[in-house]
């Protein structure tokens, strides 16, 4: 009797998805360099004699009276930016439902346990270290959201030669995350709801939606309909960047006759913009904490800091890696061949990397410049360094392991341009065992 086969964890997907993948990762590295370099600048304007003009442009208002929009220039960024940002991870998300992991439920199991998973305990370990330290227990939520660009580039940089399924777990991932943490923004941080001005905000959104699945009128039509629906659902109540994410979601996944979907195609014009300056200027508005007359030891010492720095470098670790591992034992399956959890381990803790989401909410729970929000930045920069650098050491190491088979695998290539092992996979045979563990 044939012994039946055990499922695989992150087994190889299919080719034209990871070289997908690897397109975006490759513009998320650019993305991850720009945002590093606007949180550099602004520590350092922050921390040098001209530190008052960085709070004076920061505070600095750009009010439309006429859509009763009254917001400074580190709330633009925050509240308008960041919808852009939004509407990409809403784009994302529905190409993973429709194209991606999600649509298999088999495989959407794994990184939708792990995300959620990768949320609770995090915030459970800032409650209780709040609790057991006599904190603050209002920014549970900050240390539960996976930066995806600076995940996803630190990830491109030291880890080049991983498996794509590690990739897009990874991608899968923190793109769960997100949606959960933009749950949490509407449900816990919303203030002063205006219920008109949310039900109004229904009729340009499902314009946006009729127009974007008829195809029959002008594709700038999606813009203004866009535009009144942030308006909206800004002055429902509502953080702004909700708005974003529900356009994405509704923007149609179906691929058309040149194989592309309309979402793929709005994704491809306006990741870069989300990237490389909507998320950039953001974070350097965000990220501004000045050092200078201030008792350092009492900010590292804060309950506050503390608890954020031990939810992204313990919680998400104890929360993806744990989920995962007890996931694979209860369903009584394997890593695929190419793997070792040592990978998943490194990538739990690349997961700790939680920078804009978490900022974001940060500002949410202590209003933007108070002291208690200038701890969550440092509580933030330090936890992510943290998991940045430990995620190298284990990722490394294994990259020059599969570095090794991918130069082996490019030998046995043949010319068609798609690698062997994916075409094994197709075929139905074993993709790849190599024995990398």
């Amino acid at each position: 009797m044939t012994t039946p086969t055990r499922p695989k964890l992150f087994s190889r997907g299919e080719w034209p998805e990871a070289q997908r993948i690897a397109a975006l990762l490759r513009l998320e590295t650019v993305g991850g360099a720009l945002l590093l370099i606007a949180t550099v600048l602004a520590l350092i304007w922050t921390n040098s004699p001209w530190r008052d003009a960085y709070t004076s442009l920061s505070k600095t208002h750009l009010d439309i009276p006429a859509l009763g929009i009254e917001l400074s220039l580190a709330h633009w960024a925050a509240d308008g930016l960041l919808a852009v940002f939004f509407f990409v991870v809403g784009l994302e998300l529905k190409h993973e439902f429709v194209h991606g992991d999600l649509r298999d439920p088999a495989k959407a199991t794994v990184p939708i346990v792990a995300a959620a998973c990768g949320v609770a305990v995090p915030a459970l370990l800032y409650v209780v270290a709040q609790l057991v330290l006599d904190g603050n227990t209002k920014g549970w939520a900050i240390p539960t959201a996976t930066d995806i660009a600076f995940a996803l580039a630190v990830l491109a940089v030291i880890g080049s030669h991983l498996p794509s399924a590690l990739r897009s777990f990874l991608l899968t991932l923190a793109v769960v995350d997100d949606l959960i943490a933009i749950t949490i923004i509407a449900l816990f941080f919303t203030s002063d709801l205006n219920l008109v001005m949310l039900a109004l905000a229904i009729v340009p959104l499902a314009l946006f939606g009729w127009v974007a699945r008829t195809r029959s009128h002008p594709w700038w039509l999606l813009i203004p309909l866009g535009v009144a629906t942030w308006v909206l659902v800004l002055n429902s109540g509502i953080h702004a960047t909700i708005a974003g994410v529900l356009l994405g979601l509704i923007v149609p996944a179906a691929r058309g006759a040149d194989g592309h979907s309309l979402g793929e195609r709005i994704e491809h014009r306006v990741r870069p913009l989300s990237a490389g300056f909507c998320v950039p200027v953001f974070a350097f508005f965000a990220a501004g904490v000045s050092f200078v007359g201030g008792d350092i030891l009492a900010a590292l010492t804060d309950p506050i800091t503390i608890g954020i720095m031990v939810g992204l470098v313990v919680g998400k670790v104890i929360g993806i890696f744990g989920s995962t591992y007890v996931l694979a034992r209860f369903t009584r399956a394997d890593l695929d061949d190419d793997l070792a959890w040592s990978d998943v381990f490194g990538l739990s803790l690349l997961a700790g990397i939680g920078f804009t989401v978490s900022l974001l909410i940060g500002e949410l729970a202590f209003g933007p410049g108070s002291e208690a929000d200038e701890h969550v930045k440092i509580g933030v920069l330090l936890g992510s360094l943290t998991a940045a650098l430990l995620a190298t050491i284990v990722l490394r190491r294994r990259d020059k392991v599969y570095k090794r088979i991918h130069e082996q695998e490019s030998r046995d290539d043949d010319l068609d341009g798609i690698p062997d092992v994916y075409q094994r996979a197709q075929d139905g045979g074993r993709a790849g065992t190599t024995g990398a563990k």
